[in-house]
């Protein structure tokens, strides 16, 4: 390509950051997303892009040719009161942009810009996925059977992570997010005076049994040097201090990097429940439910990456795994692709709160880093 990439990212740099404060400040929960995603298309539109709309999410196509490298950024913003004493706070409420979406999207459109004004430079097609719903709505799913993966050939996405130095592009091959999942279950036993438990079916100590028992599936079911995470969430029964409840209900998350472990790990708790309800004459419910699953990168496609980060002077390194989930899992079901990381942490700034935390920020003076490398990743992959 006859320009730096790096260059013209720091030329945008402080236009990156007023999208992200701009998107920061009018936060919008999954599927919600029609603010953020209409300023998305009114710019994509202009800078000549054909765009389709998913819902509230936008598959956007630029250039043409027989490769098609896709590049993907989420929107959607939590349900969190912000903490923090900033310009840009967020306007809303009870929502805040606590996992850096703001960040992704602003640093996509950075990229779309860019890209768009080298379009003749373009050796084949540019497709931009802007993806409502990540947190827990599996909006990636959605723009798939909206045709986002359709003719593509590779994808890459980013996530600004506090895990790294800022500045830092972390790059990891295979597994590198957990495959997630919920339950909901409930003990049904039989009820009456706090006075008489011999009376009764007592379904809190059967409750209070099954969740250290679930303590046992993964130290004593998976094998050491594999990892899993079985946590009891929330637990709810009674009301009164001399009624023993009919029924006690309980949720939690369990994580896996390998779905064999996953599998096992539902096994586990169907079994120690079936067992320790009988053992007390108690009934139980459990439902199980998948939610995305592991996010394995292509060993091939990290190699990429690296090569494309040494090739402009971006920093980059390991990547450790993690057991929080991602639904570009489910794009890298589909076709070859790697989720890379943006370090963002630094502490001179105070820029040290994890994700989903109400004091969550991102240090903005490394975002044109992140536009830098989409723009790179395009731009190489298509000229290969």
């Amino acid at each position: 390509m006859n320009f730096d990439p790096v260059s013209e990212a720091k030329r945008i740099g402080s236009l990156i950051v007023s999208w992200r404060r701009d998107f920061h400040m009018h936060p919008e929960l999954g599927y919600e997303e029609e603010r953020t995603s209409r300023i998305v298309e009114e710019h994509l539109r202009e800078w000549g892009y054909s765009i389709k709309r998913v819902g509230t999410g936008i598959i956007a196509d630029i250039g043409e040719g027989e490769k098609t490298i896709a590049l993907r950024a989420d929107m959607d913003a939590l349900p969190i009161q912000e903490e923090n004493e900033v310009p840009y706070k967020s306007k809303v409420p009870g929502k805040m942009h606590a996992c850096g979406h703001d960040a992704h999207t602003a640093m996509l459109l950075g990229a779309a810009k860019i890209i768009a004004e080298h379009r003749d430079e373009l050796k084949g097609r540019v497709r931009l996925i802007f993806q409502p719903a990540e947190e827990g709505g599996n909006g990636a799913v959605k723009m798939i059977e909206g045709g986002a993966l359709e003719g593509v050939d590779a994808i890459f996405g980013f996530h600004v992570w506090m895990d790294l130095p800022s500045g830092i592009i972390g790059i990891r091959d295979g597994p590198f997010l957990a495959g997630a999942g919920i339950f909901n279950g409930k003990i049904i036993g039989k009820g009456g005076h706090g006075a008489s438990p011999h009376e009764t079916v007592d379904p809190i100590p059967i409750a209070a049994e099954t969740v250290l028992a679930f303590q046992t599936i993964v130290s004593r079911n998976i094998e050491p040097i594999e990892t899993g995470v079985v946590s009891v969430t929330s637990v709810h029964g009674g009301t009164a201090f001399n009624v023993i409840p009919e029924e006690v209900e309980f949720k939690g998350t369990f994580r896996f990097f390998k779905p064999e472990v996953g599998e096992l790990i539902q096994m586990r708790m169907r079994e120690i429940l079936d067992g320790i309800t009988k053992a007390h004459r108690a009934r139980y419910e459990l439902s199980i439910e998948e939610l995305t699953p592991p996010t394995i990168n292509t060993k091939e496609m990290a190699d990429f990456a690296r090569k494309v980060a040494e090739k402009y002077g971006l920093k980059y390194g390991e990547v450790r795994p993690t057991m929080g989930a991602e639904d570009f899992a489910f794009y890298l079901q589909k076709v070859p692709g790697a989720f890379l990381a943006l370090g963002i942490r630094n502490e001179e700034k105070g820029i040290i709160y994890p994700h989903h935390h109400p004091k969550f920020d991102v240090d903005e003076d490394v975002l044109y880093i992140g536009t830098a490398m989409e723009v790179a990743l395009a731009f190489e992959f298509l000229s290969e």
